[in-house]
């Protein structure tokens, strides 16, 4: 008996939805293309790439400026903090990495090769 029920009202709702004609729903494609990235990005990577239009390099994703590594022209370190963790490889060739401490102030030299570092602070865009 219920399963009659079932079957007249299913058969019921059925005839009902195909008279009744619903539009075809269009694409967001059609109306107006593929939205760009900018177009699509919000809050903190909306951020970034406005910087990156701008010229800056918000977090340091380009590769930077070569420096000589002297005393006069040292290798520039961003940080957000008074110090940061370096990692040297003196030689090309050379697989082993020398870390030290670089504080903000004066210019550090590498204490196996003797190449120049000097800490500037870094404001991040956010």
């Amino acid at each position: 008996m219920a399963a009659r029920l079932l079957l007249r009202s299913a058969a019921r709702a059925a005839t009902t939805c195909r008279a009744a004609r619903v539009p075809a729903m269009t694409r967001g494609m059609a109306a107006g293309g593929i939205p760009t990235d900018e177009e699509q990005a919000t809050g903190l990577e909306k951020i970034i790439m406005s910087a990156m239009k701008e010229g800056k390099d918000p977090y340091n994703m380009l590769k930077p400026k070569a420096y000589a590594g002297s005393k006069d022209d040292p290798h520039i370190v961003p940080s957000i903090t008074n110090k940061r963790i370096v990692g040297c490889i003196c030689e090309e060739d050379n697989t082993a990495v020398i870390w030290f401490w670089l504080h903000e102030g004066e210019p550090q030299r590498c204490p196996s090769c003797g190449a120049h570092y000097k800490l500037v602070h870094h404001e991040l865009p956010h």
